[in-house]
């Protein structure tokens, strides 16, 4: 259950470079390099997206690869700063661990992650990576694990049931 989301032009999104990518390409005529820029964007309150610019210039790449992140945003349940509960995800040969924390243990996460995890506004989390290190199948390993979240409203609804019969018993 993938929770896309539409916003408008009234929400600030803060971009952030994950990783850049030289690539060089040999011909007749000497060499040609490209670069391909992976970015997060992100609310930092529950909403996030990531896109893939690729470009003859860094510059190019990196705004390409924002535009692209604006069009492929998704909601992410946040409760008191860390993640509902456990999660574990896999996206090719990068396998992600997401694990609620107490407050004050901040984002311990390594580089790829680290970015999409604060973008989206979470402030204690503890994450690993296994796996690949691949920045661009860890930060798409790491949303998958995010958006496969569900917090109580989210099951109370999808049970048929309100919120406060739950906690009522």
């Amino acid at each position: 259950m993938v929770n896309r989301v539409k916003i408008g032009n009234d929400v600030e999104l803060k971009d952030r470079l994950v990783a850049i990518n030289r690539v060089t390409k040999v011909t007749k005529g000497g060499r040609t390099f490209t670069f391909a820029a992976i970015v997060v964007v992100g609310n930092e309150n529950g909403v996030i997206g990531y896109g893939l610019g690729k470009a003859g210039e860094v510059t190019a790449a990196i705004a390409k690869g924002v535009e692209a992140a604006k069009k492929n945003l998704y909601k992410v349940p946040v409760i008191n700063g860390t993640v509902p509960h456990e999660a574990y995800a896999k996206f090719g040969g990068a396998k992600v661990l997401l694990m609620p924390a107490s407050e004050g243990t901040g984002v311990v996460a390594g580089g790829a992650m680290r970015s999409v995890l604060e973008s989206v506004g979470i402030t204690d989390v503890l994450a690993k990576s296994k796996g690949s290190s691949n920045p661009h199948n860890l930060v798409k390993a790491t949303i998958v694990a995010l958006t496969s979240m569900r917090d109580a409203k989210m099951v109370a609804a999808s049970r048929g049931v309100s919120l406060e019969r739950v906690f009522k018993g």
